[in-house]
């Protein structure tokens, strides 16, 4: 195993990176979070009217 030690402007160039990661995660959750609210809605919407369907069928 060899011994090294992290320098400070390693641990800035990490921390720097891993706040960059973070970005990019939370954009990308935002946009899964958009597109799961339009799908489920979408899928409402056509439960609501297959239930009136069936409503109207009877």
């Amino acid at each position: 195993m060899s011994k090294t030690i992290a320098t400070k402007a390693d641990l800035q160039l990490l921390r720097t990176e891993l706040h960059q990661e973070c970005a990019l995660i939370r954009k990308d959750m935002e946009m899964l979070s958009m597109t799961l609210t339009v799908r489920l809605g979408s899928m409402l919407v056509v439960v609501t009217g297959l239930l009136f369907a069936a409503l109207k069928l009877t």
